[in-house]
């Protein structure tokens, strides 16, 4: 059963955050044994935002320094949801990915995504242009290729329900949607808009509002989030059937995004992007929708980063272009052979990805993060490929930060 009322209730534990990083920490304590778990969210249902919000991309493991949590958990994560999807008979597609060069000097880059998706353990090959062909006869390249036949695409929104409806089952974990967290503070008990919730662990899972959470609790005052906003386009139908999977840019590795890319999704869509466009509130989805009184300090935050940081600079220069229609043309058909911007139409899917910036380096944090005070457990940066990565995620975080 899922209640929606709390009255100053007790629990052994309380997650803040009903996405994907709080759900599979509350399946994974559940497994640990764990009897009494109460799941907070502020909105009326589970994966509203980036849970629910992605690509939907079970990434295989390719970009990430094999030093990095993202490394370590990419390809085991990617199985583990491939299984759930089976065996709760949710949407699945086995189309594998290609990473095109557009120029020679993209092809050390893409030997470089090969070296660390081998070290890694993801399935990952270089391929000629000839071998590109007969995987996705409209993806063009320069010289070689890599190809990730581990790449997968399911519903989040599908996973998201499943595991809800799973944990509710259980009897021991309950969901309090509607409950807004006022405050953590020092004691063992979280204030909400719905009455205290008392605690003997508490985990931070709040995703866009993770610092706010850990800094109201003393954690991580020299961590910002930042936001960034992802807006997609559609291939229109006649030529969803251009693509067979994912075709995707070589990106630059110094920064964690990935650049416009071609999805088909498990419907048979295909998706062009998403942008990377610096956002000015955590749920910006609109031009002006989702503005509040954090504006002018994320606009300040942006503002120092464009002075301090030449990586953000140049994301800053070039991703708002994508707004205008023929920018984003431009870095799709760079990726195909045949692309018309009579091809390309309107969709209202958009995503926020919440990036943590190490305010006192002025850097972009590229890793996930995770830090224990006391009874409270904060993760933070949960962002791509936090979906993918989630189920071996969270056995670490229970292994390493609360067993």
């Amino acid at each position: 059963m899922i209640r929606m009322n709390a009255h100053d209730r007790k629990y052994g534990t309380v997650i803040c955050g009903a996405g994907i990083v709080g759900l599979t920490l509350a399946r994974e304590l559940v497994r640990k044994g764990h009897k009494s778990i109460a799941v907070i969210e502020k909105e009326d249902r589970a994966g509203t935002h980036a849970s629910g919000r992605n690509s939907g991309v079970l990434h295989a493991g390719i970009y990430y320094s094999s030093d990095t949590l993202k490394a370590r958990f990419c390809a085991q994560g990617n199985a583990a949801m491939k299984e759930f999807c089976r065996k709760k008979n949710l949407a699945l597609l086995e189309s594998g990915k290609v990473i095109v060069a557009k120029n020679p000097g993209e092809v050390p880059t893409v030997v470089e995504l090969h070296r660390r998706a081998v070290a890694n353990g993801a399935s990952a090959k270089l391929i000629t242009e000839k071998e590109l062909a007969s995987i996705e006869p409209e993806a063009k390249t320069c010289e070689t290729a890599l190809h990730s036949p581990g790449t997968a695409v399911v519903d989040p929104k599908q996973v998201v329900a499943a595991m809800v409806e799973d944990l509710a089952s259980t009897g021991k974990v309950e969901f309090f949607f509607d409950t807004r967290v006022i405050g953590l503070g020092s004691g063992r008990a979280v204030d909400t808009g719905r009455g205290k919730f008392a605690f003997e662990l508490f985990i931070n899972a709040a995703g866009a509002y993770s610092d706010i959470i850990a800094h109201s609790h003393g954690v991580g005052a020299e961590y910002r989030l930042l936001p960034f906003k992802g807006t997609y386009k559609k291939i229109v139908p006649a030529r969803a059937g251009m693509v067979k999977g994912n075709i995707y840019p070589v990106p630059n590795i110094k920064n964690p995004f990935l650049g416009v890319h071609f999805t088909k999704n498990t419907k048979g869509e295909l998706y062009l992007g998403p942008t990377a466009i610096p956002a000015f509130a955590r749920e910006n989805y609109g031009l002006l929708a989702g503005l509040n009184g954090e504006f002018p300090g994320i606009l300040y935050r942006d503002a120092m980063l464009f002075l301090l940081n030449p990586q953000f600079r140049s994301l800053a220069f070039e991703e708002p272009k994508k707004y205008i229609s023929r920018y984003f043309y431009r870095s799709a058909k760079e990726l195909v052979r045949r692309l018309e911007p009579a091809d390309i139409e309107h969709a209202e899917k958009v995503g926020i990805r919440p990036q943590l910036v190490d305010w006192k380096k002025k850097q972009l944090v590229m890793d996930f993060m995770v830090v224990r005070k006391e009874n409270c457990v904060h993760v933070l940066n949960s962002v791509s490929p936090a979906f993918t990565c989630s189920m071996p995620f969270a056995e670490h975080v229970v292994r390493e930060y609360i067993l």
